[in-house]
């Protein structure tokens, strides 16, 4: 059987990694690359992320919060999921993406937004024009969360 997504590999990822901190700044290297390899790996097996919004959900959160590189894991997230939107023919919604995403990103790292509500927010950012309200009381509910600690 043939895949229905188009993946990237490890090298490309390193690529854009090393790009963007030539462009953006930060500190150069990899910290684990075992850790790249890894959700590069899973997100191809189609029994446990069997949507292009699961694959994506595990690539950018996998990215974000096990640091592969020593600096811009979450910039690097943020870029390498809109390269995998765009492989998949989801060119339309990229800029949206990389719009939200910048706040997602740092909310994800500082463990205020987990998995299953990144989810429910790249499902929105692929698919719909805005967060529905439930949505964005569940984002407001994290971040209060979050700052009462």
């Amino acid at each position: 059987m043939e895949d229905q997504f188009l993946y990237f590999d490890v090298e490309h990822a390193v690529s854009v990694h090393d790009w963007i901190i030539e462009n953006s700044g930060g500190k150069a290297g990899n910290s684990d690359l075992s850790l790249l390899h890894s959700p590069l790996d899973h997100i191809r097996n189609d029994d446990y992320y069997p949507s292009l919004e699961e694959k994506l959900t595990h690539l950018v959160f996998s990215i974000n919060k096990h640091h592969a590189f020593v600096d811009g894991n979450k910039r690097s997230s943020i870029a390498l999921g809109a390269y995998f939107l765009e492989l998949n023919g989801y060119e339309y919604c990229i800029q949206y993406f990389v719009q939200e995403m910048e706040n997602i990103s740092v909310w994800i790292a500082d463990n205020v937004i987990d998995k299953k509500l990144l989810h429910h927010i790249i499902v929105t950012l692929v698919y719909e024009d805005e967060y529905p309200e439930w949505l964005k009381l569940s984002i407001m509910h994290a971040i209060s969360q979050q700052n009462n600690l």
